[in-house]
């Protein structure tokens, strides 16, 4: 992996950096994050909602161009579709009707995001957890973390962790929803992202917490999820 030098990374909040003026892009608070090569000037598009056409204006501003999407989870408040009768919400349809890229998204959860955004199989590039997807000549390592849904997926890049709705700073993805799996979250936050090292920055799926970020050796101090020291526990924890 080449320095940070090159790596170009921006955090976009919805309703603030984003989709202003929008208060159910407000009360939601997602993050959109653009990922990419400074020297290629490519970057990956994660989680693209609520603002389709800003998104691509902050890119082509820092004089990127976006060449892929990846999914963190078929949630329509992070690919966009019917957010449970509220709001419709824009997404990867609209960014594909702009851009001709490609989505990718953990092969559990492509028909999940099929469903939700009316796109067809020759719009997702499924994946397993430990593929690479690159921007240029970066690469981001795609980490299969179930529980919040089936499929759902962070992104490791450097020393950076995009976790999605997996791990907040404060707390984890709620897992009563359709495709939800306490068992899982607990074995994906305790066994699949245990070997990243506490030095790693996690970037979050929503500011749920005062700060946007904070080393994963600081959450796994701070965060409650991390008290928990086995899945019997954990399923009392969670009412189980």
């Amino acid at each position: 992996m080449m320095g940070d030098d090159r790596l170009y990374f921006r955090q976009l909040l919805c309703g603030r950096d984003l989709a202003r003026g929008d208060a159910m892009a407000a009360q939601m608070v997602n993050f959109v994050y653009l990922i990419g090569d400074r020297e290629g000037r490519e970057c990956l598009a994660v989680d693209p909602a609520w603002s389709i056409g800003e998104i691509l204006e902050v890119a082509d501003s820092d004089g990127m161009r976006v060449t892929g999407v990846l999914a963190t989870h078929f949630h329509p408040d992070h690919v966009g579709g019917d957010l449970l009768g509220m709001a419709m919400v824009e997404g990867v349809r609209e960014l594909l009707e702009r851009q001709s890229v490609k989505v990718h998204c953990q092969g559990e959860e492509a028909p999940w995001i099929r469903e939700v955004t009316g796109l067809g199989d020759g719009d997702l590039v499924p994946h397993q957890g430990g593929d690479l997807v690159r921007a240029g000549e970066v690469e981001v390592r795609l980490i299969h973390t179930p529980g919040h849904t089936p499929g759902s997926q962070c992104f490791l890049v450097g020393n950076r962790l995009v976790s999605g709705d997996t791990l907040f700073l404060e707390g984890c993805g709620r897992t009563d929803l359709p495709g939800g799996s306490s068992d899982e979250i607990y074995r994906s936050l305790h066994e699949r992202l245990a070997r990243i090292p506490d030095d790693t920055v996690l970037y979050p799926g929503h500011l749920y917490s005062r700060d946007p970020s904070a080393t994963l050796g600081e959450t796994r101090r701070r965060n409650h999820v991390f008290r928990v020291r086995s899945l019997e526990d954990w399923r009392r924890f969670m009412g189980g």
